[in-house]
């Protein structure tokens, strides 16, 4: 078998919703070999223009020889994606797994890539979960983390570990805290925050979706998937001066949204008919979490930065009901 060529980027927790779509549009030139790994092997996205460029691993990253292979069969690596992890509802129905899995199994694959490609470029998935009570009115680039979850507790460990193997030079990273995407495509995830996808796209596939915090006035941040992979690519080029190599975590820019304000734009794009699919459920778990989050984030730095950001509620359901018809 002949030695791999062109410059890969690795995708970690590749199965899940954002790292199929961040694939398809690394692979839609020939640039770059992308592999893709999880727990469960990937598969290609059937809308890459160049799927010869990619390979699907199935691997663990817990287990330390399992994470070193996939390294190896990586080689020669540009640029890693770290997006596996256990998520918040998950993170707090099983704390240990949840250290393992997003602090531990991190760490490890952090160090071995300080030691076979020192300074690789890395994008860590972090999370708006990092932020909790209490909360200022708006939160800035200046709001210190305090998360009140296991889920935000690890990504923050993770942001502090990035910070300081990027200022002594082991790998340059930035870690972006996500909003919660939607919609999102596919089978729900244990996040608490799913319904936020799941009342629009649950009801579009004429399914009922329970939501699990009663408040139809509580509010989150949002973004499309289509925004998030633009700035994941973004950050992907971005020179390792953009920020100070001791604080490399920035917010990925979202919209606010109301239940109540998603509700309306299904009616207006989906129909009244599907509204009638979505009831409401008050779940004390998960209604804890998704009360504890941010919502009211300053993003000006962001955008200054040269990140993009969705229009309006409006804006993000629309199109995905539109893309529905393609």
């Amino acid at each position: 078998m002949s030695t791999p060529t062109k410059p890969t980027i690795l995708i970690t927790g590749a199965s899940g919703m954002i790292g199929p779509l961040l694939a398809a549009r690394l692979l839609a030139t020939d640039t770059h070999r992308v592999v893709l790994t999880d727990v469960v092997t990937p598969t290609v996205p059937a809308s890459a223009a160049h799927p010869e460029n990619s390979v699907c691993i199935q691997a663990d990253l817990t287990n330390q020889a399992s994470m070193e292979a996939l390294v190896a069969a990586s080689q020669p690596l540009a640029a890693a994606f770290v997006f596996h992890g256990i998520m918040s509802a998950g993170s707090e129905a099983d704390p240990a797994l949840a250290l393992r899995v997003n602090f531990d199994a991190t760490r490890s694959l952090l160090a071995h890539l300080s030691e076979t490609n020192r300074g690789l470029r890395v994008v860590y998935a972090s999370s708006n979960a990092v932020y909790g009570t209490p909360l200022p009115e708006l939160v800035t680039p200046d709001t210190t983390p305090t998360p009140t979850g296991t889920y935000g507790a690890t990504k923050y460990m993770c942001e502090v570990l990035i910070n300081d193997m990027t200022r002594r030079g082991l790998i340059d990273a930035y870690s972006v805290r996500f909003p919660t995407v939607s919609v999102r495509p596919g089978a729900p995830s244990n996040a608490a925050s799913a319904f936020l996808s799941g009342i629009i796209r649950e009801p579009m596939a004429g399914l009922p979706c329970v939501v699990p915090i009663t408040d139809r006035e509580f509010r989150a941040t949002l973004c499309t998937p289509r925004v998030c992979v633009e700035n994941l690519v973004r950050v992907l080029g971005w020179p390792a001066d953009k920020l100070p190599s001791h604080t490399r975590a920035l917010n990925f820019p979202g919209i606010v949204s109301s239940v109540q304000e998603l509700l309306d734009a299904l009616g207006r794009h989906g129909g009244e008919d599907k509204v009638e699919l979505v009831s409401f459920e008050e779940d004390e778990v998960k209604a804890r979490l998704l009360r504890s989050w941010a919502w009211n984030l300053d993003y000006s730095r962001e955008v200054g930065l040269g990140l993009a950001q969705d229009e309006n509620t409006d804006q993000l359901v629309k199109e995905y009901v539109e893309s529905l018809k393609k």
